[in-house]
């Protein structure tokens, strides 16, 4: 009985921790909003395609066509909700992306009958399995397939056939994180429905060898120009998969791989002219993707995120402490509290500017300001109060947001901790750190910073206990070696 209850207690938990976003849903304006149920409108009307092709023969004829239109219509609304409750931060221009693709297969499928619709459907699926995840992949290949028509008596099992190889891309592509493993994809799927199509289409042997390269998109029943088609469409999806990422803005694995290569032009530069900032964003690295990969978040995100967040810091790089070297600190000499808190302001306001430059995706550009928020900068405002008890606190904040998404939170809460654990003695114990990070969670909580976030006691916990295992890996001491003249020990 207690196994029972303890069971329908965890499935509560997770459905409750499902309806509560991780982050706030980007808003899209109103015109926005138009354009998209207005081409929403188009898809439904086109799927009734009945309508303007047969003559309206009774009532219930008509009943039966305005009933397809509207389960088009919740169909297409159904999907950019899930396509919202998957990636939160999806905007207007995903959005059109998304409904853009699901109008070009209604367009393809009523007036150009002949290609196979595997073709139509599967290198779409690789695109929207890429950039905005694998259920939105699969919601739309769902939705694409309704209503498909069937000219000529088409093979009953060639939907089936482009339903469970578009289910294949859809999963397999949402896990990918090279363009490599996308190559392979497109040569493999095309294959895997070659076989399929080979054996349960029911063409004949003789119909093998009836390739026309000519006839490519009008032989309904040559499987291999089929595949070959497929194959081909695949592979442009890939090539110009960079050029979408682009003009969409889409973020995918392979995309934040590469811009995490540390032989990046702007990587290079924070190396050189800010190495102490540098090594900090490294540190800053393994603790919060450890942290997000114990609580199931986005590793490849946070890492990405981590490296660029402090790119502002190219503009003054010898005002933050860590490139100093034990030279002369330039805010003593200035003397100003709050000029020095513009000037850490600035490492912010600068990093936004030079990631839009650099074209970095909003989402990396993101954690720029969110791994700030609203903090206070407690030593230039004790400094200030130091000399004006009245000081207005409100000059010595951040100007955020607050973390918007678990990632940057887990950057925020990284941030805070490095520092301690980095000053802490190298004999300290483990009760000691925990006690350290914990203590600065916990003010992060306090100060407001993750109202937004719905982060569970149990993940709070779990990112403590990450931070934790990072520190103790870091800290290892070394064998002291015997000194010698030839110093010969390695």
């Amino acid at each position: 009985m207690q196994n029972l209850t303890r069971l329908i207690r965890k499935i509560n938990n997770l459905w409750l921790k499902s309806q509560a976003p991780t982050q706030k849903l980007t808003n899209i304006k109103k015109i926005d909003k138009f354009f998209i149920v207005l081409v929403c409108v188009i898809i439904s009307t086109i799927t009734s395609y009945e309508l303007v092709t047969k003559p309206i023969q009774n009532f219930n004829f008509t009943i039966s066509v305005i009933i397809n239109f509207f389960e088009i219509l919740i169909c297409c609304g159904v999907l950019i909700y899930i396509a919202k409750k998957e990636d939160p931060t999806l905007n207007s221009r995903q959005i059109f992306l998304l409904i853009g693709l699901l109008l070009i297969v209604q367009i393809l499928k009523i007036n150009l009958k002949t290609i196979n619709p595997l073709s139509i459907i599967v290198p779409p699926t690789l695109i929207i399995s890429q950039g905005m995840g694998t259920i939105t992949a699969l919601s739309w290949v769902s939705i694409a397939l309704i209503n498909w028509p069937n000219p000529n008596g088409m093979n009953e099992y060639l939907l089936l056939i482009t339903f469970v190889s578009s289910c294949i891309v859809a999963i397999l592509s949402g896990k990918i994180r090279s363009r490599a493993q996308l190559l392979q994809v497109s040569i493999l799927v095309p294959i895997g429905a070659f076989i399929g199509l080979y054996f349960f289409s029911g063409v004949e042997n003789k119909d093998i060898y009836n390739f026309n390269i000519l006839k490519i998109t009008s032989t309904q029943e040559n499987i291999i120009s089929d595949s070959l088609l497929l194959a081909t469409l695949m592979l442009l999806a890939i090539i110009f998969m960079p050029l979408l990422e682009s003009i969409f803005g889409l973020v995918t694995k392979a995309r934040l791989l590469e811009l995490a290569d540390q032989e990046k032009p702007l990587l290079r530069r924070l190396s050189i002219e800010a190495p102490g900032t540098f090594e900090h964003t490294l540190l800053l690295c393994g603790l919060a993707e450890e942290a997000t990969r114990i609580i199931g978040g986005n590793v490849d995100l946070v890492k990405t995120g981590a490296l660029y967040h402090d790119i502002g810091k190219l503009h003054a790089p010898n005002w933050f402490i860590e490139n100093q070297n034990g030279s002369n600190n330039p805010h003593d000499e200035l003397d100003n509290p709050l000029e020095s808190a513009k000037i850490l302001q600035d490492h912010v306001d600068k990093g936004i500017q030079i990631a839009k430059r650099y074209r970095i995706p909003k989402p990396v550009a993101n954690f720029i300001p969110e791994h700030q928020g609203t903090l206070k900068m407690g030593y230039f405002l004790f400094k200030a109060k130091g000399k004006d008890k009245n000081i207005s606190e409100n000059d010595f904040k951040y100007k955020g947001p607050i973390p918007q998404s678990k990632e940057t939170a887990i950057l925020m809460l990284a941030d805070g901790c490095e520092a301690a654990l980095r000053a802490m003695d190298i004999h300290a114990s483990d009760k000691e750190a925990l006690n350290i990070i914990s203590k600065i969670i916990n003010s992060r909580i306090k100060d407001g910073q993750l109202l937004d976030i719905n982060f569970s006691k149990g993940e709070i916990y779990l990112i403590k206990i990450s931070f934790l295992n990072v520190w103790k890996r870091v800290r290892h001491r070394r064998i002291q070696y015997p000194s010698e003249r030839d110093n010969s020990f390695s």
